[in-house]
Formats: C-alpha cells, structure tokens, sequence
C-alpha cells in the first residue's frame, strides 16, 4: 500500500501516486448497509484544490471498503472539470463514478447533489467558509454524513449555526468529520497521553507560529465590486469569503493549543499590522500577534506573519515545567519530540514517538471511514467550532486592539453577510472597494467583527 503523503494543495499540481486502497473490499463490516450495495458515495461540494485533495484522501484509505466519488456541485463548471481530471488520472473508473447528470452548478447545486445521496453516504463541504454552515445544514437535516473542510464559518453567526447544526446530528446520528487533521495523527496522540500523564509537568506556556512569505492582492479595478469576481480573487483576501489569511491557516496550530491544554482560553489580547510600504488591497494586516490565556492563568503565544526576506517558522513548542516538546512542523508534518529540558535543540531530544505511517489527512479518513462503517458515534462539530471560534477570538483582538473574551464571542452573532441563503451570480457584493480598489482594512476603533 503506497502511502498518501502530499499535501492537499499539492493534488493538483503532483503526478506522483496515492494510494487506491479503496478498489480492494475492506475487512470492516458494512453495518450501515443492512443490504445491496455497500458503496459510500461521496459528494464534493467545492472543486478547488482542498475539496479535491480530500477525495483523494477518501479513496486512499486501506480496507476502507468500496468508496466513489459520485456527484460534485461548484459554481464553475470549469473547476468541476478541472477536479474530475486530476482525480481521473490517479484513480480508476469505478471510484470517479461522476455521470454528466451528476454535476450540479449555480448557489442551489449543493442541494441537488446532497438530495442524491443515501444515508451512509458523505456530503463533503469543502467550499470556502462563508458558505460552509448552509451546506452542512442542510446535509445534516437530510441525514447524510458530513466531512467539512477549515475554517468552518468566516464569522460568529456562521459558528452559531453550526452549533444548532450539531443538535441535529446528534438526533440523526449523523457522522461528521472536521478538517482539522492533526488530531488524527498518532505521533501527537502519543505526546498528548505523556502531558496527560504528567511527564512534563504543568503547561504554562504553548507557542505556535506561522510565519512565512507575503501575498498581496493587487488592485482588481472595475472587477472588485463584482460577487462572482470577489469569490474568485477574494478567497484569502476578504474576510467574509475565507476569514482572511491569518484563520485560514493558524487554525490548525491554534487547535493545537487547545488540545494540548485540553481547554478553551477564556481572553485574547492582540496586536498587528501591515508591512510598511504596503501595496496589498486586500482586508488582510500582514501580521497577527495573539496571547490567548486560559482559566488557570496560563498561556499560549500565536503568531502568524506574512512578510518577504524574514525568518520563517511553521510549528508549534511545549514548554511545561519539566521539559520542553515540539508538537508539530512544516506542512502540518508530525515532527514531535520531548527534550530533556527547556533547549529545544536536535541533540537534546529525550523522546521521539514511533513516525506516522500516513499523513495527518489520510489518518483522519481512515478513522472517519470506519466509523461510518461500523456506525459508531463519531462528530466533531462542537469542537471544530470552538476552535474556529478561538480563531476568531485571537482575529478581533488584533483588529480592535482590545480584549476580547470568550463570552463575548459565544455572545456574538456578527455577519459579514447576512444575506447568504439567498446569493445568486447577481447578488450585490457585501464588501465594496473604493475607486482605487482597495478593500476595507481594520482600523481600531472603527472595525467591527463581534
């Protein structure tokens, strides 16, 4: 069994081989398909590189049992194409199962494409976030398996409909999977169970830093106050298509945090800015410094920057007070070790886990697989939420300049858009460029997201 080791950004641009452990019938039992055919159907709803990755994933996993890609909706019908080429070419015909019939295009096909679909099957919500609460609702109220991308809403209000989205599941017993990987990764667990165990004392101090090169949006003229356009080019760019550049991809570490305090922080203070001489007409601030503090006073320091010729970082570094560990590095990889003290250095290592046999991703379908196999209860929403909503925190206190608590955000229902359920290719744009096309940017005492 070759292991899937890319990255999902990767997919498409790699013509390396994944796995196709699928085409073999698995040893865990079908239960949720008392008859005939036992095959999980999958729905992408989203075509982009995330939503393709994923199916890749979903195919991938060894003695998972029959599993097809079975319906795609996007609204482009060209990134629908584009998905079912690069899936076609690593996978056989009988797992890209996607008849002509089977793709759904406009605001409305993600309905279409889950009202095909039979329970056991899987929606899988990989759009950006500002559309991700319609889409598992929706799929939830059908009884029909979610799989839901990050982040998982761009706003307060979004969050909260996912929460009322959860006491469905809950009734339907309705499996749902989050992307938020990494918990899934054995290495981790492993490290996890050490700090339960109390083998490097209290954690007082977490730090987690993404810190990488710039993107800028340039000026898009006389296209910037266009929906379609701004769904297009504003995908990082505008907080009300992804959650901007910072959630989109910190999430990750800053769940990580959380798990390893096995807690929610109760504040966040922040700070932030823009490179000087910036050019960026994009709602993003190039740099977000966030100190989360949890209810027993400690701490946990995330950082997140987007700057040319600077040091780059992508990790997360324990520090308890017996020892220091690494729990995560680059690309998501499970790079964790203890140390023999605070000096997190190669040659002061005291412990390294048996190395994960597969990525993070593949883990974390692996597991959602089996659980729908087997049905056995397995729904990640409230967390997934909680750790968004932490995002979100640590996103308001750096773009207000105040505290904010965690009250305050469960207290939120803040939109960027409140009029989502009904977009169509015309809708008005919530966001508007001035005449030089630069967006909105966060002004403290002028910026509003709570």
């Amino acid at each position: 069994m070759t292991k899937s080791k890319l990255n999902r950004r990767q997919f498409l641009k790699h013509s390396g081989s994944l796995a196709v452990g699928a085409s073999v019938l698995g040893s865990l039992q079908p239960s949720v398909y008392a008859r005939g055919d036992s095959t999980i159907r999958l729905a992408l709803l989203g075509c982009g590189g995330r939503g393709t990755g994923a199916v890749g994933d979903a195919l991938s996993v060894p003695n998972g049992g029959p599993t097809k890609l079975y319906a795609t909706a996007d609204l482009l019908s060209e990134k629908m194409e584009r998905s079912l080429k690069a899936l076609s070419e690593k996978f056989n015909r009988s797992q890209i199962d996607v008849s002509e019939d089977r793709k759904f295009r406009g605001f409305d096909g993600y309905k279409r494409a889950i009202d095909i679909l039979r329970p056991g099957d899987v929606a899988m919500c990989t759009t950006r976030s500002y559309i991700r609460p319609l889409h598992v609702e929706y799929a939830i109220s059908k009884g029909i398996n979610v799989f839901m991308e990050k982040p998982f809403a761009s706003d307060p209000g979004g969050l909260k409909r996912l929460l009322r989205a959860d006491e469905a599941a809950k009734r339907k017993n309705v499996k749902v999977a989050a992307g938020l990987q990494c918990r899934h990764s054995p290495a981790r667990q492993a490290l996890i169970e050490k700090i339960r165990n109390g083998e490097m004392g209290d954690i007082p101090l977490i730090r987690a830093n993404r810190l990488g090169g710039s993107n800028w949006l340039e000026s898009q003229g006389d296209e910037s106050n266009i929906l379609m356009n701004q769904l297009q080019f504003g995908r990082i760019h505008l907080y009300w298509i992804g959650s901007g550049h910072m959630v989109d991809n910190l999430i990750h570490q800053i769940d990580e945090c959380c798990w390893i305090k096995d807690a929610w922080p109760i504040s966040a203070v922040g700070m932030g800015g823009r490179e000087p001489n910036s050019e960026d007409h994009g709602q993003n601030i190039d740099l977000y410094s966030m100190e989360y503090t949890f209810a027993d006073g400690t701490k946990a320091f995330c950082g997140f920057r987007r700057m040319k010729k600077a040091r780059n970082e992508f990790a997360t570094f324990i520090h308890g007070t017996k020892c220091a560990a690494q729990f995560s590095g680059r690309t998501h990889a499970a790079t964790v070790h203890m140390f023999k003290d605070q000096r997190i250095e190669k040659d002061n290592i005291a412990w390294t886990p048996t190395k994960d046999e597969y990525s993070p991703w593949q883990y974390e379908w692996n597991e959602f697989i089996k659980s729908i196999r087997t049905d056995r209860p397995h729904n990640e929403i409230q967390r997934a939420v909680y750790s968004d909503l932490t995002s979100l925190m640590g996103r308001a206190a750096c773009h207000t300049n105040q505290e904010v608590t965690w009250e305050q955000m469960m207290a939120s229902n803040f939109q960027f858009c409140d009029y989502l359920d009904d977009l169509d290719y015309v809708s008005a744009a919530p966001v508007k460029a001035d005449r030089n096309g630069q967006f909105p940017v966060p002004i403290a005492g002028q910026w509003n997201e709570l």
